[in-house]
């Protein structure tokens, strides 16, 4: 009753009023025109990232005062603390692909996930510069700017696949292997996790490979994904959602049967996710 109370009343056309106007007028005239600042763990952080998390914040807040707020510009304490409030949490990434962002590369989006005891209950992810809003929720599955979001069967073997695959934090035997003994057709890397996943369900790649990722980057995109019908786990098997912030790994696919040739080849045990 309550996860339904609460999947009622945070609309995804109240959230996409405050989602799409702060990316296009706080991302989009800033788009290539920061200076970018590098975090303790290496990652780029600019002025826009701040700017739209203290925005979107303030309005979300204010709509619905019930609620706490997580950011991926808090400290590790302040995000912890509030994961294990048993409030419902807005887990935002203002700005995930910083370093895209930043250097011009047309491949970013503002990602936002609604937790609540222990699930995501709404997930939105807005690339301004191609104006598509991915969102989902309990009630109406996955959408793109309004229309249903399915994942297709592609009838593909994974020998044909194209694979958005992640090798930086992957392990060096893994990703030694992929470069040694690809399974794939050809490969891509983008830089924007949230929208990795929305490109996953709209068919536009095929299998997807992550090695570590934290809950403000995948919350909203798996969610969304997993709505449209794709098929994810983590590289040890267990559903990639966690109501903590330890980063999880990500393997995933578009349909059943390419998800079972990729974890085999893989050499993982699916539980069920």
């Amino acid at each position: 009753a309550i996860r339904e109370k609460y999947c009622m009343t945070y609309s995804l056309t109240a959230l996409k009023d405050i989602i799409v106007p702060a990316a296009q007028e706080e991302l989009l005239p800033r788009f290539a025109r920061v200076e970018r600042q590098y975090k303790r763990d290496g990652s780029v952080l600019t002025e826009v990232d701040l700017a739209v998390q203290s925005r979107i914040a303030a309005q979300l807040l204010q709509l619905w005062p019930e609620t706490v707020f997580l950011g991926e510009e808090m400290t590790a304490a302040e995000q912890t603390d509030l994961l294990a409030s048993g409030q419902p949490v807005w887990c935002l990434d203002p700005l995930d692909g910083t370093s895209n962002f930043a250097a011009g590369i047309p491949y970013f989006c503002v990602s936002l996930a609604l937790l609540q005891q222990g699930e995501v209950l709404l997930g939105v992810v807005y690339d301004p510069l191609r104006d598509e809003y991915f969102s989902a929720s309990r009630e109406q599955g996955a959408q793109l700017n309004g229309e249903p979001l399915q994942v297709k069967q592609t009838g593909l073997e994974l020998s044909q696949a194209t694979a958005l695959i992640d090798f930086k934090r992957l392990e060096e035997g893994l990703a030694t292997r992929l470069v040694t003994q690809i399974p794939y057709s050809s490969q891509r890397s983008f830089g924007s996790v949230a929208l990795d996943w929305c490109w996953l369900a709209a068919g536009r790649c095929h299998v997807y490979l992550h090695g570590r990722s934290n809950i403000w980057d995948y919350a909203a995109g798996n969610f969304i994904f997993a709505a449209a019908g794709g098929y994810s786990s983590t590289l040890d098997g267990e559903a990639i959602f966690t109501h903590a912030l330890a980063p999880r790994s990500s393997v995933a696919a578009v349909d059943q049967s390419l998800f079972a040739a990729w974890t085999e080849w893989l050499g993982i045990t699916v539980n069920e996710c």
